[in-house]
């Protein structure tokens, strides 16, 4: 049997050296910043009519016979169907829409609040402080040796935090979205529609279904016998659709 490893002495685990892990909350993934600003008109009058002088006969016989998994059994199914339908359709029928829309969606204005970007009014303007001269450094002359010193300080810019360790690089998150959106839509769709029908409509249906499934010495019969006799007329009949449509729109 081989032996154990060695294990550590108390001054060799002291000379070991570690490093804590970065804290959970600066592990983010994803930073998304989404700011919408929406300003929407919508206008959409609809005007409809419908006019209709139907008549309207639908007769059905149905039959339907089955055996399923029988022996020595028959199976019959037997419509018959006799039918006079006699339609007659004498009239008028008229449908109008008119419709006068006055749509006006030339407000723009989305927030009458007070204006952004004011100043702070205990400070005064650029050009105040150059009247005043506060504020404004200025160069000292060249020396003899052809050196300028006192030079004033350069512009400040905002500084940018560069990664100095291993647990600086993840701080903060992998992807930064920042959505900025603002929608200001005008939308009208005034609609106006009319219909007029004189319609005869007679649907007669006969169906007989008869069926052996899975039988021996079975016999299926079906039988759809049907005797339709249909009249249909239109006499002196009108059909008028009329739609009517003013619209004003200012956007």
């Amino acid at each position: 049997m081989s032996d154990l490893s060695p294990r550590l002495s108390r001054e060799e685990l002291e000379l070991e050296g570690g490093q804590l892990l970065p804290n959970k909350e600066v592990l983010s993934i994803l930073d998304l910043l989404v700011n919408l600003d929406l300003a929407i008109d919508l206008a959409a009058p609809i005007d409809l009519a419908v006019a209709a002088n139907a008549n309207v006969a639908a007769p059905v016989d149905a039959a339907a016979s089955a055996n399923v998994l029988s022996i020595g059994s028959d199976s019959g199914a037997l419509a018959d169907q006799g039918t006079m339908i006699n339609q007659h359709i004498s009239g008028t029928a008229e449908a109008t829409a008119p419709q006068d829309a006055a749509i006006d969606q030339s407000n723009d204005v989305i927030d009458g609040g007070s204006a952004t970007g004011a100043l702070d009014p205990g400070a005064g303007t650029t050009a105040d402080a150059l009247d005043s001269g506060a504020g404004v450094q200025e160069t000292p002359a060249a020396t003899d040796g052809g050196a300028t010193g006192g030079l004033a300080d350069a512009p400040s810019t905002q500084a940018v935090d560069t990664p100095t360790s291993e647990s600086d690089l993840l701080s903060g998150p992998l992807l930064n979205v920042d959505v900025n959106v603002n929608l200001d839509a005008d939308v009208a769709a005034p609609t106006a529609g009319a219909v007029a029908a004189n319609a005869n409509a007679a649907v007669p249906i006969d169906a007989a279904v008869s069926a052996n499934i899975g039988t021996i010495d079975s016999s299926s019969t079906a039988i759809a016998n049907q005797d339709a006799i249909i009249n249909q007329d239109l006499d002196d009949v009108t059909a008028s659709a009329t739609a009517d449509q003013q619209a004003d729109i200012t956007q």
